[in-house]
């Protein structure tokens, strides 16, 4: 229920408006009403204190996989939204790989109603580029626009052809909306199922090279340069991607990018037990891969951070390693492997905001990332000191596939606000 609220107590930390500062916040009528040195907000409603805590723009996870319409078995609107708002996220942009798949906008309109009804996070759809993910026609893209998607992808399939992609790129430039790819040469990816290295070798897997995905960047930021558009990296991981992308950057292309908690905290090595939880695309990389991931997102080459949040039925990950289904859970400990980057690698807690809630919602042109005064009230109330661990059977997510299990986290959402509405937990209203 949207209410008048003040946050009293905390660190203001808006980027986007380069504050940073000990402030209180009041929240009238689901928009930001005021912003003021402690005390001098006079308010006798509902309070949050926010002693010790960050109180910042809403982060936005820019790449989730609701899996409704068509695999609620592993995840729905609602139970993928409450994943969210536990993790501290007030939006998330869902991929278009649902059964049926997001190419029309009957399909948007449907995912948009059930994010209304759910109530928690807000929902911005992700429509298809091709008709099915098949990779051949453009999908309904002014259809999809029209019913509300914020950008196309064909997310969990790559765009293996080369004038489809021109296509989507000169077509999206109709709507002002970024193609967000998932860059992966299956030739060279060969139905490799790990990073291709000294531990794969190990294992006896197939594996998977760099050059599968830097081949597909080098070719998308080619065609990029002649059609123009806006192009949006997905999970990148490798250190020839974001090289690439360092230069393409450098020459004004308008590309952008983001990097997954698992790219940066994990390396090829947590597949040395044959741990299926560990298996995603793309695959977990070498150390030097994670340096570089780290870097490029203390330096600013990265943009973003998006969880690439993929939920699976545990028989679908209780198999050999082989047939296993790629992807793990990542909403409810994003922001604290985000944060362990603040403590050790250097990124400031300016920088972790700007790629969790600031340049998701630029890249989105959504109207977010802000604590402007008039601007909604979608808020996040950090506690950068909250000590828990990470218990995969009390996961709010439907599906329980996470590598993190038994790690100790610090760090947590103390309050996460909605259009002025305390969607977690509503008890911390006082």
């Amino acid at each position: 229920m949207t209410q008048n609220l003040l946050i009293h107590g905390g660190r203001v930390i808006d980027p986007a408006n380069d504050i940073d500062d000990q402030l209180d916040l009041l929240v009238r009528d689901g928009l930001v009403a005021e912003l003021a040195p402690p005390s001098q907000i006079k308010h006798e409603g509902a309070r949050i204190d926010a002693s010790g805590c960050w109180v910042t723009p809403g982060l936005i996870d820019m790449h989730v996989h609701l899996r409704e319409p068509g695999y609620e078995y592993k995840e729905t609107v609602a139970t993928g939204t409450l994943a969210a708002v536990a993790g501290g996220f007030t939006a998330v942009a869902c991929m278009a790989n649902t059964n049926p798949v997001n190419d029309s906008g009957a399909v948007t309109e449907y995912i948009i109603e059930r994010a209304r009804l759910a109530n928690l996070a807000r929902v911005h759809p992700i429509g298809a580029v091709s008709f099915g993910l098949e990779g051949r026609a453009l999908a309904e893209i002014g259809e999809m626009r029209e019913a509300g998607i914020v950008g196309i992808s064909d997310d969990g399939m790559p765009i293996a052809d080369g004038a489809l992609m021109r296509r989507a790129l000169e077509y999206a430039q109709l709507f002002d909306l970024p193609v967000i790819v998932h860059e992966e040469d299956p030739s060279l990816a060969a139905n490799g199922v790990m990073h291709e290295g000294q531990t794969c070798l190990h294992l006896g897997l197939r594996g998977m090279p760099s050059a599968a995905e830097e081949a597909m960047v080098a070719r998308d930021i080619a065609i990029l340069e002649q059609t123009g558009g806006r192009l949006h990296i997905a999970h990148v991981s490798t250190v020839g991607s974001v090289r690439m992308l360092r230069d393409a950057k450098s020459r004004g292309l308008k590309v952008t990018a983001e990097v997954t908690p698992h790219h940066f905290m994990l390396t090829d090595q947590a597949v040395l037990d044959y741990d299926t939880n560990a298996k995603m695309k793309p695959p977990l990389r070498d150390a030097t891969d994670v340096d570089h991931m780290i870097a490029a997102l203390v330096d600013g080459t990265v943009d973003a951070i998006a969880t690439d949040h993929a939920p699976h039925h545990r028989d679908e990950k209780e198999v050999e390693f082989d047939e296993a289904a790629f992807g793990i859970v990542g909403l409810e400990t994003s922001l604290p492997l985000g944060l362990r980057l603040v403590r050790d690698a250097g990124l400031s807690p300016n920088a972790l905001i700007r790629a969790m809630s600031v340049h998701p919602a630029e890249i989105l042109n959504l109207n977010a990332g802000s604590l402007a005064v008039g601007k909604p009230a979608d808020i996040t109330v950090i506690d950068p000191e909250d000590r828990w661990t990470v218990d995969v059977n009390r996961l709010r997510s439907k599906s329980k596939n996470s590598p993190f299990g038994g790690w100790e986290m610090v760090g947590a959402a103390r309050a996460t606000i909605v259009g002025g509405g305390i969607k977690w937990p509503p008890q911390e209203a006082q």
